[in-house]
């Protein structure tokens, strides 16, 4: 039976070869994933259906640039990721959002990783939904820089070496970034949590309870 890494393979190469079926399967397989980062990174659904639709349409007419040194999804993710600073630019009315912007200082905590237990009784409902909608208002408030690095690695899980490939950074560059971004929700979120694990890079649970999580998308 084959893997999924191998059917992506396949699926690609057939749709290289003109198979618009190939491709479709591609985007069925992919599209939640790819509305959920574009979510995550513009805070906006109209903004993250246009990034998907974008993020689609480019790679398939992009295709024959796609030389397999890196997994489709990865190439998929990197367009998204472009697709979606775009649509940051154009909302700040011509401030450009861009991944080398100097890094400030000034935070001195990290973002924890473990969240109360939350019971089924309405109040404790109650309690959930209104730190998902906290969590979320913290993240969209991040700078793009930070918030790109923090949705890939914490919320979709890829590894700090994987991020700075798809953001053509430096793996101490992501680093800094990240910790920079677990510090800032950390300082709007620290009275939501019990404690925080160590700052050191990767112990985020990456699964954070409105932002969800990557699931088949890596293979």
């Amino acid at each position: 039976m084959p893997t999924h890494l191998e059917n992506e393979t396949t699926l690609v190469a057939e749709a290289r070869a003109g198979s618009a079926a190939a491709f479709t399967t591609l985007v069925r397989q992919y599209d939640r994933n790819i509305y959920r980062l574009a979510l995550n990174i513009t805070g906006h659904r109209e903004d993250a259906e246009d990034v998907l639709q974008e993020a689609f349409l480019k790679a398939y007419t992009n295709l024959d640039r796609f030389e397999g040194n890196s997994r489709f999804y990865t190439w998929l993710v990197r367009i998204a990721v472009n697709e979606a600073l775009m649509k940051l630019r154009k909302r700040r009315s011509g401030r450009e959002v861009s991944l080398d912007e100097p890094v400030e200082g000034g935070d001195n905590d990290s973002l924890p990783r473990e969240i109360e237990a939350w019971g089924d009784n309405p109040e404790q409902r109650f309690q959930k939904s209104e730190l998902q909608d906290i969590l979320t208002g913290a993240v969209n408030s991040l700078p793009p820089h930070f918030r790109t690095v923090f949705v890939l690695r914490d919320v979709e899980n890829f590894s700090t070496e994987e991020t700075a490939e798809l953001l053509g950074l430096s793996v101490p560059a992501v680093k800094s970034r990240l910790l920079r971004a677990r510090l800032k929700l950390r300082q709007r979120l620290n009275k939501y949590f019990r404690r925080g694990p160590s700052l050191e890079d990767g112990t985020s649970s990456g699964n954070s309870p409105s932002l969800g999580n990557r699931g088949s998308g890596r293979g």
